[in-house]
């Protein structure tokens, strides 16, 4: 299964390292692909994730780059001519990158946010969906 992973996905797998969510970023049925604005918004909550996760930050960074690893991260040049597209399914710019790059890629997006899952045009997995798709 190929799938698009945002960045809330990343962060609870960084909160709670080792987790259910971090098994499935390394389950081999799962591609990931991302956009390189998963970094901006990871560095815009860098502190959040250090207090809840109670990790140091080498440490967090170790964990990030371990995840990363898991990611094809994908260029905006790549997906742009599908932004209008996207900004026409939704209106908040976090989530334009993330659904531009599933139209492109003709894949789904692996999220837990309710406005992304609201929308029709391309399929949303949340955590839940997929801990069941995959049995974890």
């Amino acid at each position: 299964m190929e799938l698009v992973i945002d960045a809330n996905i990343v962060v609870s797998a960084l909160i709670a390292a080792f987790g259910k969510t971090y098994d499935l970023i390394f389950n081999d049925r799962i591609r990931l692909f991302s956009t390189e604005f998963l970094f901006d918004e990871f560095e815009e909550h860098k502190e959040e994730i250090l207090a809840k996760s109670g990790l140091s930050e080498e440490d967090l960074d170790l964990f990030l780059s371990l995840i990363s690893a898991e990611i094809e991260f994908m260029p905006y040049s790549d997906f742009k001519e599908f932004i209008p597209q996207a900004k026409e399914i939704v209106s908040d710019p976090d989530d334009t990158e993330y659904l531009a790059l599933a139209l492109k890629l003709n894949c789904a997006v692996w999220s837990n946010d309710k406005r992304r899952q609201k929308q029709d045009r391309v399929k949303v997995y949340s955590t839940e969906n997929l801990l069941t798709t995959f049995r974890c």
